[in-house]
């Protein structure tokens, strides 16, 4: 029915909208011919046109606001329709919802008839369990006083613990106390130690020092002088390239002396001095090693006498190519004198070695005189029945014994204080003994083959 009606009404909603569309305007007539429209005719008819487009225009806006009505009518009336439809088709499912739930309250009752007896049965469980919880507060009641009885021996053992912690712990306290007190004690040792340690060092500073002034004192701190002309105006300067020469002239006497030279000349050239105090000559063939290594030295070497020099002592300084002697020292030349033994013919040829010895040291001397040997050899008697030929140092230079007196001697060399050195035996000085008489003497070194002492030695103290 609903549907018959919503058809009869949009057919007369139809209906009244054709009868309000304006009909087509008919077709004009063709015009006449007229006669030619003037400016304002032609505004006037176009002004008429554009009135009749507007119009024409107008009326379609119209004819579709109108449309636009009727389908909103339209529309609601289908969506009216539509709801009634919807309402008609839900109807069922409502009833049919109410019924479910009907029989949803229907399950529920029957649900608790069925759940009665287990609602009894977990009400008896629930009891139990409160029973069981009882107990249980009960059991953890008892051990609750178990356990404060446990914590209360506890506490009385644990005080036990501290008490004797406590006296550990004053031992341990006693115990530190008395190692601090040691460490205190180690420390004042130290101190004390320190202390004393200071002093001696200081002590051992000033004995130092005192050594070094002693040192000091012991040396003229002031450097040799080292002059390629050492004598002038009667004054000799000797460096302490000096070499000493005394007692008798033996072979290691020779080797001290040629070592030295030796030495000097590895140093520098600037000039040697071997100074004799007092000797008495010695060996031809150690006295010969020396002349040979002064006529070597690329360094001069100069002889000085202070006191005495005989025989191969003598021979070296006049052999010398300068020599320096005081005024009133003694240079003394002799024959050489020797004892031998064997048979005549041993003798022979030992004398003849001698001679030969004679030749070769006293020929050099004869020469730098300006005389034959034999010429030299009656001069040395003719000045003493025994040969024996001294003169002072003044005189021996007028002979040419010596080339220079030197009347002040300068040892720029000696730079340590001799007090100071210990006394001690020379290296080769041959030892002094005693005879049956009382009588001193040395015992001169056994000669090498072929060797002659030359030798002064008139009261046989050789």
């Amino acid at each position: 029915m609903r549907n018959i009606a919503f058809l009869a009404v949009l057919g007369i909603f139809t209906a009244t909208l054709s009868a309000q569309t304006p009909a087509p305007p008919t077709a004009p007539k063709a015009p006449e011919a007229a006669a030619p429209k003037t400016k304002a005719q032609l505004i006037n008819d176009e002004k008429d046109e554009f009135k009749a487009q507007y119009d024409l225009v107008l009326q379609k806006r119209k004819n579709e606001v109108v449309n636009m009505e009727a389908d909103y009518t339209r529309l609601v009336l289908e969506n009216k329709f539509y709801a009634e439809k919807a309402q008609s088709e839900l109807n069922p499912t409502r009833a049919e919802l109410d019924k479910l739930g009907f029989e949803n309250k229907l399950s529920d009752e029957k649900l608790k008839a069925l759940t009665a007896g287990e609602s009894a049965e977990l009400q008896k469980l629930m009891l139990a369990n409160k029973i069981t919880d009882e107990e249980s507060k009960k059991t953890l009641k008892e051990m609750s006083l178990q356990l404060a009885s446990l914590k209360l021996a506890n506490d009385v053992q644990a005080e036990r613990l501290r008490e004797e912690t406590m006296a550990e712990a004053k031992e341990k306290n006693e115990i530190d106390l008395q190692l601090k007190r040691m460490d205190l004690k180690e420390r004042q040792l130290r101190f004390e130690k320190n202390l004393l340690e200071a002093r001696m060092a200081r002590l051992d500073a000033d004995l130092t020092l005192r050594g070094k002034k002693e040192e000091w004192k012991r040396e003229a701190n002031t450097e040799p002088r080292y002059l390629d002309k050492p004598f002038a105006d009667g004054q000799l300067v000797i460096s302490d390239r000096r070499i000493a020469l005394n007692g008798p002239i033996v072979s290691k006497t020779a080797g001290n002396v040629t070592d030295r030279i030796h030495y000097f000349n590895n140093i520098s050239t600037a000039p040697i001095f071997i100074v004799i105090d007092s000797s008495p000559g010695g060996s031809v063939m150690a006295g010969y090693r020396i002349l040979k290594a002064m006529k070597a030295s690329r360094a001069p070497v100069y002889v000085v006498v202070k006191s005495f020099a005989a025989s191969m002592a003598a021979t070296i300084t006049t052999l010398a190519d300068r020599s320096y002697v005081y005024p009133n020292a003694i240079i003394l030349h002799h024959q050489m004198s020797t004892m031998n033994w064997g048979n005549m013919t041993q003798l022979k040829e030992q004398l003849e070695l001698a001679r030969e010895w004679e030749r070769r040291l006293m020929m050099p001397i004869a020469e730098r005189m300006g005389i034959t040997m034999e010429a030299l050899r009656k001069k040395m008697y003719e000045k003493s029945s025994d040969g024996d030929w001294e003169e002072f140092g003044d005189k021996a230079v007028g002979y040419k014994w010596a080339t220079s007196v030197v009347d002040n001697i300068e040892e720029t060399g000696l730079v340590k204080n001799p007090d100071y050195e210990p006394a001690a035996a020379a290296k080769h000085q041959l030892e002094e003994k005693t005879d049956d008489k009382g009588q001193p003497y040395v015992t001169l070194p056994r000669l090498q083959p072929f060797d002659f002492y030359f030798i002064y030695n008139p009261d046989k103290y050789y």
